[in-house]
């Protein structure tokens, strides 16, 4: 396999089983050449994780065109973020998606309900939306204190520092503040 790669993807190869590596790389390269012409840096970044996600052992990922996963990753990731509402940027619609992947927007579709729930996903999934609107999105922050639903951006500090250590919020909102 001669796959040129950058030392990020090289590292990212690490997280992918063998069986899997030339398929991530095509999704890699299929989802980034996509991204830079029509997304942004925040979408290309979320479509190597997810890349990496369903590039792991049982997964059906070797089975169909390339194309056809690298579709069903960018529109997942557009569902989660909302990439379909005019009001957004960037904004696409789920055909521009399948047409600039080369793909039926029936096969996107297919990929993308099997990668959706594979990976439990839903509008607002907290691991993959945009780092960009983590501030604005209320999974991120709605967390059962004490057995209460709260919003941790609302709570003390060193509840809000606990949080950030067990890893359930991106970071500590009162520190923004200052």
């Amino acid at each position: 396999m001669d796959v040129h790669v950058d030392d990020d993807l090289r590292e990212m190869m690490g997280e992918v089983p063998k069986a899997y590596a030339a398929r991530f790389a095509d999704l890699v390269r299929l989802t980034g050449t996509f991204c830079d012409a029509h997304l942004n840096i925040e979408y290309k970044e979320l479509c190597r994780e997810m890349a990496i996600a369903v590039c792991q052992k049982g997964s059906p990922v070797l089975k169909g065109k390339p194309e056809g996963w690298a579709a069903g990753i960018v529109y997942a990731i557009g569902r989660v973020n909302f990439l379909d509402d005019p009001s957004q940027s960037p904004h696409m619609k789920s055909k521009q998606i399948a047409e600039g992947l080369g793909v039926s927007v029936a096969t996107m579709q297919a990929k993308a309900k099997v990668i959706r729930e594979g990976l439990d996903l839903m509008p607002f999934h907290p691991d993959w939306s945009l780092p960009s609107r983590m501030d604005d999105n209320p999974l991120v922050w709605m967390l059962e204190v004490n057995g209460f639903l709260m919003d941790i951006r609302m709570a003390p500090r060193e509840a809000q520092v606990a949080a950030y250590e067990k890893g359930l919020i991106p970071y500590i909102p009162a520190d923004q503040d200052e």
